[in-house]
């Protein structure tokens, strides 16, 4: 049913395994260093293709980490309308280029990985009798390829010994099934004890080191994702429910499997402490440019900020140069008002003059007749400059008036 992924991790497997086998020489029970290295190095082929999508998880983390107050406020205020927090939880998630998917990827790809190198392994062997095995004889077992593998490679991985331990062999394994790990014939060659002396340090490896990789993790988070309660329940479960799994399950798992679990950890801490550190030098970087910019905008200590330069304008080709002589800051309203003022003060001291030369001079005769028999000559236009109305007669009556 699930052949689309035994196949291509046995044809992982098997590359490596021919690689080595090249390589390196037989061992006296098998080539048991060469089908080890075969596990190991499918998984860093596995984690290499995963690098990315790891980084993006990283980088995912870290956005969910900074978004986690505003996430908390949204709670907050519509904790009563479930579809309307979802709604601006997603809007939230979408303005910050947040998938929650990316953060999982890694572990999720890594599953199936798990599922089919365990199925591949135990397929070796098939004189089990549990769920999804076959209960073959021992010479029925070692007469079948497996998957990519043919039979003669079949027959040397169950020959192979590591530390003087088959690699599908387990603790809790049945002595019936370890028949088919000799040639038919030959006794058994190995012990129970031989296992567990080989499967404890695997298992203890394994949980320590998947320990420390949790806790190099959740060092890194900040302390607004840390008083997350769902974040708390989350960090307890890998620093310390995880490794007691491993720790507790290693008896039911292959010795291949442990060596699948301890350089799955080992690639981990390597590759979290180079994303980590490159992350880290990227938002230092950042930061230094920001400072840099700011810096440079500010003006220097003890300078005056600069006034602003008045903005001049070039007269159009043609056009008549601007008046200069009117002083700056007064408009043409306030010169025509001012023209008005001196011109007001003009005729009152005009006026002034001349109520004091009629307060001295002595009064003259009031003429009589015509102009003409006076001998005055007539004026040639406009009012007359003498009479009741007009010039200075008509000034000196009314002033004779109001005395």
């Amino acid at each position: 049913m699930l052949d689309f992924i035994y196949w291509p991790v046995s044809a992982i497997m098997w590359v490596w395994y021919e690689a080595f086998s090249f390589l390196l020489p037989n061992s006296p029970g098998g080539d048991g260093i060469a089908w080890a290295l075969s596990v190991v190095f499918l998984v860093f082929t596995l984690r290499a293709i995963l690098y990315k999508p790891f980084v993006k998880q990283i980088r995912t983390t870290r956005k969910m980490q900074e978004i986690q107050p505003q996430m908390q406020a949204i709670r907050k205020k519509y904790g009563k309308d479930r579809v309307k927090m979802t709604e601006e939880m997603q809007k939230l998630q979408k303005e910050h280029g947040f998938n929650p998917l990316l953060g999982c990827l890694p572990m999720l790809a890594q599953i199936p990985v798990f599922i089919g190198l365990f199925h591949v392994l135990r397929s070796f062997n098939r004189m089990g009798t549990g769920f999804g095995q076959l209960g073959m004889t021992a010479e029925e077992t070692r007469s079948y390829g497996n998957y990519i593998f043919n039979v003669d490679q079949v027959q040397n991985f169950l020959d192979a010994r590591l530390f003087g331990v088959p690699l599908s062999s387990y603790i809790i394994q049945p002595t019936s099934e370890w028949v088919a790990f000799s040639p038919p014939g030959e006794p058994v060659d190995f012990t129970r004890l031989n296992i567990i002396i080989l499967v404890i340090p695997l298992v203890i490896i394994s949980s320590i080191a998947t320990h420390m990789n949790s806790r190099a993790s959740v060092a890194r988070q900040s302390e607004a994702a840390m008083e997350n309660p769902q974040t708390r329940i989350m960090n307890n479960l890998a620093l310390y429910v995880f490794p007691l799994g491993i720790l507790v399950s290693g008896a039911f798992f292959p010795v291949a499997i442990l060596l699948y679990w301890v350089s799955n950890n080992l690639w981990t801490y390597v590759q979290q402490h180079i994303v980590f550190g490159n992350i880290e030098k990227e938002e230092e970087a950042e930061k230094a440019a920001k400072l840099e910019k700011r810096s440079n905008n500010a003006p220097k200590p003890g300078a005056r900020p600069q006034a602003a330069k008045a903005v001049t304008t070039k007269p159009k080709p043609g056009a008549k140069p601007a008046d200069k002589s009117k002083p700056a800051g007064k408009s043409e309203s306030q010169t025509v008002d001012m023209s008005k003022g001196s011109a007001a003060a003009a005729g009152a001291d005009t006026s002034s003059e001349e109520s004091e030369e009629t307060a001295t001079s002595p009064e003259k005769p009031k003429a009589t007749g015509s102009p003409s028999s006076n001998g005055a000559k007539k004026p040639t236009g406009g009012r007359p400059a003498t009479g009741p109305g007009g010039g200075r007669g008509g000034n000196q009556q009314r002033r004779k008036k109001r005395r």
